[in-house]
């Protein structure tokens, strides 16, 4: 079998059969009737024998146990599907079809549910095989990583996602939500690896902290490329939670600060330069005073002192002369 063939092979394993089964009722009156009528004749055949009638006796024995049979297997074949709620079927181990349409059906008693992530009780038994195709959340916990820069960060987000194929999700993977879960920390970690935390010196290019909601978007596009077999649809991928990791984040925090501290000391000095060269444009306009080139250096060099000093400036009064 070469590889086409192999693809063709998958691709009808993977192909949903949706089931246009019978209603419930109607099966479920006729499978009561054959039991009522069982336990009858089954009654009456011990009467006929007691009676002596041994032939005909057995024979309403044998025919109450087989109506009994019957109708029992028929019950099996009964099948209740809440909204949003699907069953994939298998027939003696073969794919069988899927149910998807909530209501009360009949289908082959013979028929088993598949679902690998079905519920067990204390007694060991299965609850529920059904796969549920409401919107869920999976929440990816908090992880550390190391970004672009190779700093180590913490970074932890939520996905929204929901079955869209039951098929594909029972048969493809072995669970699918830990299928999911495994996948969401493998693109987390890996989208983490491409960008750095905050802007470098000079840099425009998208990072972790500035960009949060494209590299969100990033990640759902990956990791609905990664489930797409599993049947899964990603409605959303959200980033909660994203801090540097606590052993660099004092260091990371006093270099935010300088950061932030030289931009304000800039913005200072270019708003002191202008008001200097405004004041000494006002006072050569109207004539106020002519000042040499030694006088406007010593008013330049006070203003700035008086714009650009973290305290309060303390004016002194000078009463003689400058030279």
């Amino acid at each position: 079998m070469n590889q086409e063939e192999k693809n063709e092979v998958k691709n009808k394993i993977q192909e949903e059969k949706v089931l246009q089964a019978k209603s419930g009722f109607g099966m479920l009156i006729l499978s009561l009737l054959l039991l009522v009528a069982g336990v009858a004749g089954f009654g009456f055949g011990i009467y006929q024998i007691d009676q002596g009638g041994n032939l005909s006796g057995g024979i309403l024995l044998f025919a109450g146990t087989v109506l009994v049979i019957v109708g029992g297997i028929l019950c099996c074949g009964l099948k209740v599907l809440n909204p949003k709620e699907a069953i994939v079927l298998a027939l003696f181990g073969n794919y069988y079809g899927t149910l998807k349409k909530e209501g009360f059906f009949w289908v082959n008693p013979f028929v088993t549910a598949i679902n690998p992530v079905f519920k067990i009780s204390a007694d060991g038994k299965g609850t529920n095989r059904k796969v549920s195709l409401k919107t869920m959340t999976l929440d990816n916990k908090k992880q550390k990583v190391n970004d672009q820069m190779g700093n180590p960060v913490e970074i932890g987000a939520v996905a929204i996602w929901r079955v869209v194929n039951p098929t594909k999700t029972v048969i493809n993977v072995e669970n699918y939500k830990e299928y999911l879960s495994i996948q969401c920390d493998s693109i987390i970690r890996n989208t983490a690896r491409k960008y750095p935390y905050d802007v470098t010196d000079g840099g425009d290019e998208k990072t972790l902290r500035g960009s949060s909601q494209e590299i969100a978007d990033i990640m759902c596009a990956e990791l609905q490329e990664k489930v797409k077999n599993a049947g899964i649809q990603i409605q959303e991928v959200r980033i909660t939670h994203l801090a540097y990791a606590p052993e660099i984040a004092s260091a990371m925090l006093q270099r935010q600060q300088a950061a932030a501290l030289i931009d304000a000391r800039q913005k200072i000095v270019e708003g002191a330069v202008g008001m200097v060269e405004m004041a000494l444009e006002k006072l050569s306009e109207n004539e106020i005073v002519e000042l040499d080139e030694e006088r406007k250096a010593a008013m330049v060099s006070n203003l700035l002192v008086v714009l650009c000093g973290n305290k309060d400036a303390q004016p002194i009064v000078n009463s003689g002369s400058l030279y």
